[in-house]
């Protein structure tokens, strides 16, 4: 897949973007802007690169305020120091950090009454980031095939029960493949069951569609009337959600 790199000024902000060939069928330029304030197109490769500076312009003030955004909520997030006192998120809802120590017990995590015990062997901050690291990569799975099974209901052009794996990436809540097989960020299990529920319905209308088509959005119409509403709240949570 080709990938170049162009930009525009806004203003007096030069805002670079990323253009990629895109795979859907329907000739039109489609743009995202990522928590991590990275711009990305799709155009189809018969696109000149004028007429996507064009469309990418026209979206302009659209792009300048998403960027605006992110960048607020990323200014707003106070490094992780994983000490106790901390709060972390579970299904859409905050727990405090309690650090224990005890250098005869194995890392270990569980979640009482409130708080997120952690248990390491030393005091020592990445072995408390590792322990919530597969903590969470542990819920998610059990959560993501839970709430998959939930939801596969309502997806009636899905013949069989797709394979599902859970994979950390620094940009995406997940993805398709060709195949069918849908791919979920394990931080997404931080996020309320409804935004991970429009994730799944998300990647699931995507093996109808596998592309941003109008008949994609249609589906997701169909499977979850208010997935934009839901969509906005998880864009909101992203930069806090993306960290540990």
């Amino acid at each position: 897949m080709n990938v170049a790199i162009q930009g525009f000024y806004y203003g007096d902000e030069w805002i670079p973007f990323r253009r990629r060939d895109s795979k859907s069928a329907a000739h039109k330029v489609t743009i995202k802007v990522k928590p991590d304030c990275t711009v990305q197109v799709a155009a189809p490769t018969s696109a000149s690169d004028k007429e996507v500076l064009a469309a990418v312009r026209k979206r302009g003030r659209w792009i300048y305020v998403q960027l605006r955004d992110f960048k607020a909520q990323q200014a707003h997030i106070t490094p992780r120091k994983y000490v106790s006192g901390e709060s972390h998120y579970y299904l859409g809802k905050q727990y405090l950090l309690k650090v224990t120590v005890d250098a005869a017990a194995p890392r270990s995590v569980k979640l009482l009454r409130g708080q997120l015990l952690v248990s390491v062997r030393a005091q020592e901050p990445e072995r408390v980031r590792l322990a919530l690291e597969e903590w969470y990569k542990a819920r998610a799975k059990e959560v993501f095939h839970k709430r998959l099974d939930a939801v596969l209901e309502q997806a009636l052009w899905v013949a069989e029960r797709p394979p599902l794996r859970v994979l950390t990436m620094q940009t995406q809540w997940g993805s398709c493949s060709p195949q069918g097989r849908i791919t979920l960020n394990p931080l997404l299990v931080k996020a309320p069951r409804d935004c991970i529920d429009y994730v799944i319905l998300h990647e699931l209308c995507h093996i109808a569609e596998h592309n941003h088509s109008e008949r994609f959005y249609r589906l997701m119409g169909q499977v979850m009337p208010n997935w934009e509403y839901v969509k906005h709240r998880l864009d909101g949570m992203a930069g806090k959600l993306f960290s540990v």
